[in-house]
């Protein structure tokens, strides 16, 4: 139900809102915009009307019910007498690229989105989305919390832009659904959007209505474009697409002749909200794309007529101003925040990256499969760019002589708008400039192909469409083998875990998961061990968790853990059961919920016990003493008893060749198809649940004694997680384990970068560690057994 609400009944709901939207602008100018603009003007109007709504917490909530208002006021105005039909190249154009962007999250057959481990950014528009559309730019009654300390940072102190992310947060409103499931969805959508906009773009240079729809299908997955929007891309591909909007509308502008000044401000009304869409996805970082394309405009409407340029520049400024009031009031903070830390300008500022990425990656062609590394293929991509360049120049060139002005300008403003942010920016942001302008070289070069199509030059140009097509398609069928896709079921457990307690902060969670600590847990005051947090939480040698990193649960200390009256723990064999105080409230397949009472014994002492693949471990009986020792008379002894798990190295089997041991053979790299088989005694008869360590893309089987007990595919983790396999009941002795490993195929991201695999883990099945207490004076009756911890208690409570 979630993928038929996410990739179908949320789409739909867009491109209605977007539709009446764009009719109320045509509406408000008094004229028909051009075929393919309909929607992205609409899609500019919903980002402006929600950021204008969400300058304030009183007005915030209003923003769904307001873009909805707007929609249903231009479909009433205009519908059904307008009698517009569909463009039916136009919908398979957009169809087309929609379904490009949407392959790696559909194909996998989950309501998931790409990017996981790479980069933790959709975390945090996750956050500001559902931060914005409840309370606007507020911090207002937040405790504090890794949630709340990322909303500090994105939205008091940096005065981060959220424009780009409003509709995402409009339409998950109307449809029920949470934003991480519509994450993708609707970049997928707004790529669309982007390609009905290239659709226009280049209308009078291409007249055949098929031959634009290859044109903008082609143009709107340029390949940095394409690996941005699998990498959480959102700002990239809706800047792309506003940019293209601009550039389509300012000629009309420019030709238009002189009007009264009411019927100007009508005339320039698409253009000065689409500007303003600009500026509240981009803050000021908007000035570089849009600067390029006004100063551009100005000279030619000066040319024509000095007097009416003023007049038009005067009706474009004043609602641009008016409309842009939510980008203009953050832009102080955002300007210090940035030049502040150099994230902007600073060379040494790479974020992500390996590197600073190739300026060849703006002619829409990189078959790398990782948009940050290098071609394998370098000499077949090197002809494939220089195709696109020579193609690209002979577009435009037929743009000038056809006076294709829409075309000139976007490329202009594509290409001197990176080039100023490149020329002064940091790698981080140098690629994001890259990726937004991307599309410009493809749809020139596209353009020619279709030009010389038309006129006559079939051939000649059949062949370069295809090699440039091809060589994007190569591109993205790379990127698709290579997505990150995020684990489904893991997060879907948070989001229950965050709907369920609700309220009863706060929270801890040790592992390093941005997506718990950001957004889903985000009602129960989380906050992460490694993550932005407000306190601190120390490992016993009292040195925080280094950033990104988890920790087992005993490695932290006592009194930073007991401040959190629940805990959300990652299951794994290895961790340990949580203090004493704590109850185990609900058990998932991947988290388990811990709380404790509001009073409860003051805790003294916490004896951690075994190791990095091991809960548990026999204590010295002198330990044991001194706890009692140091309990008192009156005191009491806690000991959480732990059956032992059975830890199987790979790395200690035959490997099939390629494969390589690592980490005292615990771990393997399987850089291909293989099986390993090894043999395991079981201690003692029982149910026995499978846990593998690290993370692997393809297909991973396991089976015991020839049953199949396990088939999963793509389970990403952090450093240190495991993966659930399944249970099965083994009789005490030796037990065949054979684990089959599947090379690359179909399935998104099986073509990727391999991880490291083990170790496997054997953890008898229960409900709950079990705490047993004992008197201090008892306390020898601890010795010899195997514990996961022992805690001191005092007889008084706190």
């Amino acid at each position: 139900m979630t993928m038929l609400v996410a990739w179908i009944v949320f789409p739909l709901v867009l491109c209605v809102l977007a539709l009446g939207c764009g009719l109320l602008m045509e509406t408000v100018a008094g004229f028909e915009l051009t075929t393919g603009l309909l929607l992205p003007v609409g899609l500019a109007v919903m980002i402006v009307v929600a950021s204008l709504a969400t300058m304030t917490a009183a007005t915030a909530t209003l923003a769904t019910p307001a873009v909805v208002v707007c929609a249903v006021a231009g479909l009433g105005l205009t519908a059904p007498w307008r009698g517009r039909r569909p463009n039916a190249w136009l919908v398979v154009a957009a169809l087309g690229v929609f379904a490009v962007y949407a392959a790696p999250i559909v194909l996998s057959g989950q309501a998931t989105f790409s990017g996981y481990i790479t980069l933790d950014d959709t975390a945090t528009w996750l956050a500001l989305i559902d931060r914005a559309l409840e309370h606007g730019r507020s911090l207002d009654g937040l405790q504090a919390s890794t949630y709340e300390a990322t909303l500090d940072s994105y939205v008091r102190k940096s005065g981060y832009p959220i424009g780009s992310f409003l509709p995402l947060g409009v339409g998950s409103k109307l449809v029920g659904t949470d934003t991480a499931w519509l994450f993708q969805p609707y970049i997928a959508w707004v790529a669309a959007i982007l390609a009905s906009s290239l659709y226009a773009l280049v209308r009078g240079l291409v007249e055949s209505p098929r031959l634009r729809a290859v044109v903008a299908f082609v143009a709107a997955q340029s390949a940095l474009l394409y690996g941005y929007a699998m990498w959480s891309g959102i700002k990239e591909v809706t800047s792309a697409m506003l940019i293209v909007v601009v550039a389509s509308l300012l000629p009309a502008v420019v030709k238009a002749p002189r009007e009264p000044a009411w019927r100007l401000a009508r005339r320039v009304s698409p253009l000065a909200v689409t500007i303003a869409a600009a500026l509240a996805a981009l803050s000021v970082g908007g000035i570089a794309w849009l600067l390029p394309a006004l100063a551009l405009a100005v000279a030619a409407a000066a040319r024509l007529d000095a007097r009416a340029a003023l007049a038009k520049a005067i009706a474009l400024t004043v609602p641009v101003v008016v409309l842009s009031l939510p980008a203009l009031v953050i832009a102080g903070a955002f300007i210090r925040q940035e030049t502040g830390t150099s994230s902007l300008t600073s060379a040494a500022e790479i974020g992500n990256l390996f590197h600073r990425l190739s300026w060849l990656q703006f002619l829409g062609v990189w078959p790398a499969g990782e948009f940050r590394g290098r071609p394998e293929d370098i000499e077949p991509t090197y002809v494939l760019l220089v195709v696109v360049a020579l193609a690209a120049a002979a577009g435009l060139w037929w743009a000038w002589r056809r006076r294709g002005w829409s075309l000139l300008l976007y490329t202009a403003t594509a290409g001197i708008g990176a080039f100023l942010l490149i020329l002064k920016g940091s790698p981080w942001v140098d690629g994001k400039a890259l990726a937004t302008a991307s599309p410009a070289a493809l749809v020139a070069a596209m353009t020619a192909c279709g030009a010389a199509f038309e006129r006559g030059r079939r051939v000649e140009a059949t062949v370069v469409a295809g090699l440039i097509a091809g060589g994007v398609l190569w591109s993205n069928a790379l990127a698709y083998r290579n997505v990150w896709l995020a684990p489904t079921s893991q997060l879907a457990e948070l989001e229950t875990i965050g709907h369920l307690y609700a309220g009863q902060g706060p929270t801890l969670m040790t592992e390093y998961n941005s997506y718990g600590a950001r957004h889903f847990l985000r009602r129960l005051d989380p906050e992460a061990a490694s993550e932005l947090r407000r306190r601190v939480i120390p490992l016993l040698n009292g040195q925080p968790l280094e950033p990104g990193e988890s920790a087992d649960l005993d490695r932290f200390q006592l009194g930073a853990i007991l401040v959190y009256k629940t805990i959300v723990l990652r299951r794994s064999p290895t961790e340990s059961r949580p203090p004493a105080p704590y109850e185990l409230v609900r058990r998932g397949r991947a988290y388990d919920v811990w709380q404790r009472p509001d009073t409860y014994p003051r805790v003294l002492q916490h004896l951690p016990l075994g190791d990095l693949y091991d809960p548990a471990a026999v204590p010295r009986c002198s330990d044991v003493l001194r706890l009692a020792r140091g309990a008192g008379p009156a005191g009491r002894l806690a000991a959480a008893a732990r059956r032992p798990v059975v830890l199987v190295a790979p790395g200690r089997a035959s490997l099939p060749t390629g494969w390589q041991r690592g980490n005292g053979d615990a771990v393997v790299s399987p850089r291909r198809a293989g099986t390993i088989d090894v043999d395991v005694a079981v201690p003692s008869s029982g149910r026995y649940s499978f846990w593998v360590g690290g993370s692997f893309r393809d297909r991973l089987r396991l089976s015991v004694d020839g049953r199949l007990v396990a088939d999963e595919r793509h389970r990403l983790n952090n450093a240190g997680m495991y993966t659930p396999l399944r249970s099965a009941d083994l009789t005490r002795g030796t037990h065949q384990i054979k684990l089959r490993y599947g090379g690359p195929d179909l399935h998104p991201g099986s073509g990727g970068f391999q991880f490291d695999l083990g170790p496997l883990v054997l953890a008898a099945e229960t409900d709950d560690v079990p705490v047993t207490f004992v008197p201090a004076a008892d306390a020898r009756s601890l010795c010899g057994k195997r514990l996961d911890w022992i805690e001191a208690f005092a007889a008084q409570s706190q």
